[in-house]
């Protein structure tokens, strides 16, 4: 388990974390999320010593991270961090070779990659000729080339087609399923809402959310309700108490609620106003979450 606890970094008067605290245990995948200067970038840069804290710790499997285990662990920066010239397998199998695989394997492993993100036919053209989201993949292939048992990702899916997307998803997906932990950020809040079990919000340095996913949002003081009846649904709204907001289009009312809203009496009075054609209970997204922690 990869364990960041009580970090604490200024750069000047600049304090970028400010107690920053999350775990990301083996065979999980961590959504890491934050508006843009957050810190979530200096957060990630702790677990490969590629910045050092002022205070706290950052443990593998409850020990201080050491060389070695930076041997086992991949890491794509949100800045390209490639040699643009180099060809793309060149690229690979030399980053496999210096974490410790044969020359045979290293090739091997970056052939694989290349196949599995359909970068197979460009494997020997260099890395500066490709496009940003073919460049976006090779850079994900880097950080699975030597078969890591920590995937840290800061931003992965930037400039990603949607069929990349699903690829990349699939892939995360089959990292985490295999054992690996996975952290990673992003700042496409549905694809986090689609992949992750459990998020972390960081805003000002400070983790401000934590925790699974579905367990937030069912915790969350909101609700969001739709209703579409044959009719003006508005002439309703005066039926349903804890109202926070609401948007009319056409015949379907959108209301944002209390949670703590009970509203049976409000389908039965709409069904008695007239054909309830469509209504939807649901919990916020992740979205709403997120605004609301960071607001």
């Amino acid at each position: 388990m990869l364990s960041v606890q009580d970090l604490h970094k200024s750069f000047g008067d600049i304090r970028a974390l400010r107690g920053c605290s999350f775990d990301v245990g083996r065979g999980h995948m961590l959504g890491f999320l934050g508006p843009n200067g957050a810190g979530k970038t200096t957060a990630m840069r702790t677990v490969f010593r590629l910045i050092g804290p002022d205070s706290g710790t950052v443990t593998w499997d409850g020990k201080p991270i050491e060389p070695d285990d930076l041997l086992r662990f991949g890491y794509m920066p949100e800045q390209r961090g490639l040699y643009p010239k180099m060809r793309a397998m060149d690229q690979l199998a030399y980053l496999g070779r210096l974490h410790g695989l044969s020359k045979t394997s290293a090739r091997d492993s970056a052939q694989s990659w290349l196949e599995r993100f359909d970068l197979g036919e460009r494997a020997e053209d260099p890395v500066e000729s490709l496009s940003h989201g073919n460049q976006q993949r090779v850079q994900l292939a880097a950080a699975l080339v030597h078969d890591p048992e920590l995937l840290v990702l800061d931003e992965p899916f930037s400039g990603l087609d949607p069929i990349a997307v699903e690829t990349m998803s699939d892939v995360l997906r089959e990292q985490a399923k295999s054992g690996k932990a996975v952290v990673f950020s992003s700042h496409q809040l549905d694809l986090i809402e689609d992949l992750c079990e459990e998020v972390a919000i960081i805003n000002a340095g400070e983790i401000v959310v934590n925790g699974n996913v579905e367990t937030l949002k069912d915790r969350a003081p909101i609700r969001h309700l739709e209703l579409e009846v044959e009719g003006d649904p508005s002439t309703l709204v005066d039926a349903l108490e804890g109202v926070l907001s609401t948007k009319l289009n056409g015949e379907r009312l959108t209301a944002v609620i209390s949670a703590d809203t009970d509203v049976r009496g409000f389908i039965a009075h709409a069904q008695e106003a007239g054909k309830v054609r469509h209504f939807a209970y649901t919990t916020p997204s992740l979205s709403d979450l997120f605004r609301e922690a960071v607001r």
